[in-house]
């Protein structure tokens, strides 16, 4: 057995032989907290949010064990600014980044910083001020990409430990590709090794397995020190490209999809089990689970929503969300469904510091709000502001393909069940009543004039308030290349 797991189960096994008192100790331990975040997948691609094609038993399990929530939005369809809002608390347009981060000409181009300040306000720097042991293993995509390799270490954001892809600043693992009739694996992403090492090459069907066991040692050698610990767990899947194993390799994009999900899950089951068979674990961790953005065209599905990635329509934004934790949710909505609390990712932070018993400093101001009993089942509180959202700068149009050339909204905004998407300058408005009308299908604003103004005039105001990008001046370009980009590189 590993040293670090031999020590930790003696630590274990010597608390079971003391007597337990119900003292403050016991009371008053902080919670772990395990934040998972998919790559680019779906709403409905989990199949207990109802694919009938996805097989993901272990995350299923998870379902059954802990709630399940099915109206949680990430701060944008796309994945930089998605982690930003997850990290910050804070609309990410605050900090300028809106669209991926791309190499630094086209950051520049798009109006975008090169990535996240290291001032900004983090959820994992507050918990280490705290006493927390604090991890980061996967994408990081908030700078230190392409030729950007003066961004921040990983580390400077309040991680102890990171470990990344070609993404991030820091150790990373890399990928090897393989696909039937192979004899050789291929690299992609060599010149990423530039960006901090050590880089370790491994296959990419394997490299979710590769985060997890690091994340698995760090883990467990909290708890041997006794530390509570934060972990993000951020794979690279199931964005494309998509390299499944060998042997279970599919035909088309959505198949190829469909098996690399399906080893994701596979993969998650180790760390799930781990958690849940270990009592000091099982009874004191939380974990999140959640996706940063809708998927490619294609490859995911968004259930009954309408749009995919790099749009502001539901499928875009709207995220599956699963919280587990046994010995912290109420015992009586295990496997239970919430379908009627709104929340955002921005809502994450100040709620987790909350389950945390962490008080962020006062000059913090979160955009996000405190809705801590909700995500755990004790309330069914949902947010008392408007969510808003502004298009990724370089997303103007469906697709750069030329028969799709319809424009995209420009900003939107959900407040209670209305969702309201408009342009920059507030024309050309559609209102969906989302209780009714999910799939935001019939714009009601000809029959609801007076809620179209008001939630205009709340879209724009939001708007003016955060710093620009240069979406408005790219929407009189045909656009679509960054687009490109972004699904053929990142």
């Amino acid at each position: 057995m590993h040293p670090i797991r031999t020590a930790y189960f003696i630590t274990v096994f010597l608390a079971f032989l003391v007597p337990a008192t119900g003292g403050p100790e016991t009371k008053t331990a902080k919670p772990n907290i395990i934040l998972l975040l998919v790559d680019d997948m779906g709403w409905g691609d989990f199949s207990c949010f109802g694919d009938k094609e996805a097989k993901t038993p272990n995350i299923d399990r998870m379902c059954a064990e802990g709630i399940r929530f099915s109206n949680f939005y990430v701060n944008s369809p796309i994945c930089s600014p998605s982690r930003t809002g997850i990290t910050t608390g804070q609309y990410p347009q605050r900090w300028r980044i809106t669209s991926f981060l791309n190499n630094r000409a086209d950051n520049k181009r798009r109006g975008m910083a090169q990535w996240l300040d290291p001032e900004a306000p983090t959820l994992a720097r507050f918990l280490k001020q705290d006493g927390y042991a604090t991890g980061h293993f996967g994408k990081w995509h908030m700078g230190g990409q392409r030729d950007v390799a003066d961004a921040p270490a990983i580390t400077r954001y309040g991680f102890d430990e990171t470990l990344t892809n070609f993404e991030g600043m820091g150790p990373k693992l890399l990928p090897l590709t393989l696909k039937p009739g192979d004899k050789l694996p291929g690299r992609i992403w060599g010149d990423a090794e530039r960006l901090g090492g050590p880089a370790t090459w491994m296959q990419r069907s394997e490299i979710t397995t590769g985060y997890l066991d690091r994340a698995l040692e760090f883990i467990d050698k909290s708890a041997a020190d006794k530390k509570p610990f934060y972990v993000n767990l951020w794979p690279d899947d199931v964005h494309s490209p998509f390299w499944p194993p060998v042997d279970k390799w599919a035909n088309g994009k959505r198949g190829l999809y469909l098996s690399v999900l399906r080893q994701m899950d596979l993969q998650f089951g180790k760390l799930f089990d781990h958690i849940r068979n270990t009592p000091a674990l099982r009874d004191n961790t939380l974990i999140v689970i959640c996706s940063d953005n809708g998927p490619e065209p294609g490859a995911g599905t968004t259930g009954p929503f309408r749009g995919v990635k790099g749009t502001l329509y539901e499928g875009g934004t709207r995220s599956p969300l699963i919280v587990w934790g046994p010995g912290l949710i109420d015992a009586a909505k295990a496997g239970s469904h919430n379908d009627s609390s709104v929340l955002a990712a921005i809502d994450l932070a100040p709620s987790l510091l909350k389950i945390a018993g962490v008080t962020a400093p006062e000059k913090v101001a979160f955009d996000g709000e405190e809705l801590s009993a909700t995500f755990i089942g004790k309330e069914t509180a949902t947010r008392t502001k408007p969510i808003f959202w502004r298009r990724p700068p370089d997303r103007v149009n469906w697709s750069p393909k030329p028969k799709m050339t319809e424009k995209l909204p420009d900003l939107s905004v959900r407040d209670g069940n209305w969702k309201l998407l408009c342009t920059y300058d507030g024309v050309e408005p559609q209102l969906y009543d989302l209780s009714k009308d999910p799939g935001e299908t019939k714009n009601l604003t000809g029959k609801n004039p007076e809620i179209a103004k008001r939630l205009t005039a709340a879209a724009l105001a939001w708007h003016h308030s955060m710093p620009p990008d240069n979406g408005p001046q790219l929407g009189s370009e045909k656009g679509g290349k960054a687009a490109e980009d972004d699904a053929v590189s990142e």
